[in-house]
């Protein structure tokens, strides 16, 4: 019995990055109420390169392109919600919190189903 390859995991995790540095590099450039800092811009060239070598070199097993997305938009809204968290003059953070919580759990259930075809396949 075998399961999905680390590397696969190890997608998830930089489209999860990728999405939190977008978000953070976007917030540095253009807005006055985050501060400067060179290390979501590092952070995200680094992510999209590790990425893209990764998408050149291994072709992706079905169902994980939309599970990547998922993840880069986690990502995206994980970094809004705990910006509005320390800065709570940009506004609230119920909509991205709930709309976080709506994808982790779709997220797991779509691993879950993934790796129980997996399982299906193997035997």
């Amino acid at each position: 019995m075998t399961t999905q390859p680390l590397g696969e995991r190890g997608t998830l995790l930089l489209a999860l990055i990728a999405g939190l540095s977008i978000n953070g590099s976007f917030s540095v450039l253009f807005s006055a109420i985050v501060p400067f800092s060179i290390f979501p811009l590092i952070s995200l060239v680094l992510s999209v390169y590790c990425l893209h070598h990764h998408y050149r070199d291994r072709a992706m097993p079905d169902g994980f392109p939309s599970l990547a997305a998922a993840s880069f938009l986690l990502g995206l809204l994980m970094y809004s919600a705990i910006i509005r968290v320390e800065y709570p003059v940009i506004g609230s953070n119920f909509i991205p919190a709930i709309l976080m919580v709506v994808l982790v759990f779709w997220i797991g259930r779509k691993l879950k189903r993934l790796q129980s075809i997996g399982r299906d396949q193997d035997l």
